[in-house]
């Protein structure tokens, strides 16, 4: 009970992490030291489990997916999406640069912790990890599209944004931006609407039940090189994380308020002559600081645990 109460927390923190633009849920499975017990969980469920079920009963086919981690992970990712979306939100619009702060030494400290597992520092190993930093850093500096939130459009959003919340470096909310879907999907579940909620998580579902699959396999296979590729997708998203920017453009949500469309990034000494708001350095060196000494913290729970 002590280890589900465990992965409900972790799953707590996913889903926070899921619900910033910029942060992926699957680093903070990767720190917690989940991943690949996620990856391989979702995998065996497959049509495979049917037969199993049919010769070894529901509890045998139940414990072959690892059934109460599942359940108690998802439902801390739920757990939080649906009681920290208000907050997060809200934090993000009123203190942008200490919370952008924290989330930047989260990523920072997650990419030491990333090449730490890799075993081979090879010239090939840096090639992957340079094309994943070019491939993150593309994404972030992409244009926002603005797709209609028509029911299959909400669907192919969800496959595609469980892709990426799965893939430690890449946002799934960040995709959902891009593609002009994160506020109807936000927007959905700050007000309840079951509708939407239920079609995404459709998406959501399809996406992930195949995209495992892949994942695990490169993971088992070329392990090295799936994971520098990853971390570079982290080092790639940290431009889009720099807590001082300053707005180019803006453009109307789905309910006609400004938000930010383009934004440029400065330094902490010129933010406030640029944007005439207060740097908040020493504040956002000390979140910085937190989020570094959270993901350690981390690490050595996770690894008392596996010894």
């Amino acid at each position: 009970m002590k280890n589900y109460l465990t992965t409900f927390l972790k799953g707590m923190g996913m889903g926070a992490a899921d619900v910033v633009p910029g942060v992926s849920g699957g680093t903070i499975a990767f720190i917690t030291g989940i991943y690949d017990t996620l990856l391989e969980s979702i995998r065996r469920v497959n049509p495979s489990i049917i037969g199993l079920w049919r010769r070894e009963g529901f509890k045998a086919a139940f414990e072959h997916i690892n059934g109460f981690f599942l359940i108690a992970l998802f439902g801390g990712i739920l757990t939080s999406i649906l009681t920290l979306a208000k907050t997060i939100s809200w934090l993000l619009e009123t203190h942008p640069v200490p919370i952008w702060s924290f989330f930047f030494g989260l990523i920072l400290v997650s990419v030491y912790h990333m090449m730490r597992q890799v075993e081979q520092r090879t010239l090939s190993r840096l090639v992957f990890m340079v094309l994943g930093v070019a491939f993150a850093y593309s994404i972030t500096v992409l244009k926002p599209l603005q797709m209609d939130p028509t029911s299959i459009n909400i669907f192919i959003a969800g496959a595609i944004a469980i892709c990426a919340m799965i893939l430690p470096g890449i946002s799934g909310s960040f995709i959902l931006l891009l593609i002009g879907m994160y506020t109807p999907v936000l927007g959905a579940v700050k007000s309840l609407q079951l509708d939407v909620m239920a079609l995404f998580a459709t998406g959501c579902l399809i996406g992930l039940l195949s995209f495992s699959h892949l994942l695990s396999w490169l993971l088992k296979r070329y392990r090295d090189f799936a994971l520098v590729f990853l971390t570079g997708l982290m080092v790639g998203t940290l431009p889009k994380l720099w807590p001082w920017k300053e707005t180019i453009s803006w453009r109307a949500n789905s309910k006609g308020e400004q938000v930010p469309l383009i934004q440029e990034n400065l330094s902490p000494l010129n933010f406030e002559s640029v944007t005439g708001q207060p740097a908040q350095l020493a504040i956002a060196i000390v979140l910085m600081l937190c989020a570094i000494a959270l993901v350690l913290g981390l690490e050595r729970i996770a690894e008392r645990g596996e010894k």
